[in-house]
């Protein structure tokens, strides 16, 4: 049956081109909005690449003090101090790594001026993070014991500081600090990756960051296992419960929330301080709730335009119904023929959804950003097609269905 289905739905679309190729551009532009956005929202929550073991880490990004009748409130970013003394002793974990914020610096090579970011991390933060060595090495632990001046610059930087020459052992000059350049990295748009050039951290100018419990850093906790997680978030609260600010007085509740990678998107988009609530599940109920209502509109407009070709078929549907085929019957070959239809303007929509990524990319609108069609986001471009067939589909079949046969025949539909 189901075969035949396929067979009437090919006649049917041949028979009228026009309204085929309307339905089709419908639907191939519904879906090229829908699986760019769900690829880049992929990269987002669930990132490969340099940031693959994301599943396992925790990332604290804030100091939230109050006082204790909640009238003063300060959210600040962590210190290097109190990262070395409340999370770097944590029992439980793997590794945890301190390290800056990517903030903005002026490179001076060969006689010109380039804005770049910058970030100084510890050994550990190399040995979290998966970043792609394409030249040289990446500095390790006697490099940050030792304060040495190197550097690890990304490959865009690379070809925009150095050109088609070899950058490491080359020399660069940043805020008035010389550094060597020891290696080059991929180039990477992730939240903890970022960044142009990465120094290690005691390559400050001076040693004031090391008294700061508050400043411009950051902390990622390595688990062993996703499964323990829970356990270092707890572990987490209990320091942050016995945390002595550097004005007690003034500040005596602290919080510093350790995320998932999921929590710190929401509650970086959301603005949430909430420690036991980042925004995750609002979050994710307002990116349904918009892919949702954004189908609305073409699928609506999929209806009135599957009521006008299946209003032509009124007499087919006559004999069919006349000859003992059940409005159930009638319904499924219908909505088979619109999940066709809709199946393949998914596929067409992946492959022109694809070359939108690739443009993005190559455009530098999202800085080094490389993603694409994997096997999660075409799933959901598929899963998305065959929901968008049956939202404009099952209405007009319905309604169809339901014709008297002597009605239908006559060509009243």
């Amino acid at each position: 049956m189901l075969r035949n289905y396929m067979l009437i739905a090919y006649k049917v679309f041949m028979r009228r081109k026009l309204f085929t190729a309307i339905n089709l551009a419908c639907i191939v532009l519904t879906l090229i909005v829908l699986v760019v956005a769900t690829a880049l929202l992929e990269t987002l929550f669930f990132p490969s690449g340099v940031e693959g073991r994301s599943g396992r880490f925790l990332q604290v990004y804030t100091i939230q003090s109050e006082s204790r009748d909640a009238n003063i409130q300060r959210t600040a970013g962590l210190g290097y101090k109190m990262i070395m003394r409340e999370l770097k002793p944590m029992q439980g974990v793997e590794r945890v790594s301190a390290f800056t914020k990517a903030s903005p610096v002026s490179v001076y090579q060969g006689g010109q001026v380039s804005e770049l970011q910058m970030r100084r991390v510890d050994a550990d933060y190399w040995k979290i993070l998966d970043f792609r060595l394409l030249a040289g090495r990446l500095p390790n632990e006697d490099d940050e014991r030792m304060g040495r001046m190197v550097a690890v610059i990304n490959a865009s930087s690379a070809q925009r500081l150095f050109g088609a020459g070899v950058a490491v052992g080359q020399d660069l000059t940043v805020g008035g600090q010389t550094f060597r350049v020891i290696g080059v990295v991929a180039d990477v748009v992730h939240l903890n990756a970022f960044a142009d050039i990465w120094a290690p951290v005691t390559t400050f100018p001076s040693t004031q960051y090391r008294e700061e419990l508050v400043g411009n850093f950051a902390a990622l906790l390595l688990a062993r296992q996703a499964s323990d997680l829970p356990a270092i978030q707890q572990e987490v609260r209990r320091l942050a419960a016995n945390y002595v600010s550097e004005d007690p007085a003034r500040f005596a509740i602290t919080r510093f929330p350790a995320d998932t990678k999921a929590d710190l998107v929401a509650r970086q988009l959301i603005g949430s301080d909430r420690e036991d609530d980042p925004g995750t599940a609002k979050l994710a109920l307002m990116i349904g709730g918009a892919m949702l209502l954004f189908m609305l509109l073409p699928a609506l407009n999929l209806v009135n335009l599957n009521v006008g070709r299946i209003a032509e078929r009124s007499a087919e549907i006559g004999v069919r119904k006349a000859f003992g085929a059940t409005s159930l019957q009638l319904i499924g070959q219908l909505v088979v023929e619109n999940l066709l239809l809709c199946l393949a303007g998914g596929l067409l929509g992946l492959a022109a959804a694809r070359a939108v990524l690739w443009w993005l990319g190559e455009s530098a609108l999202i800085p080094y950003l490389d993603v694409g069609i994997n096997l999660p986001v075409f799933a959901c471009g598929m899963l998305l097609a065959f929901v968008f067939g049956l939202l404009s589909g099952v209405i007009p079949a319905w309604k169809m269905s339901r014709l008297d046969p002597v009605h239908a025949l006559k060509g009243n539909a």
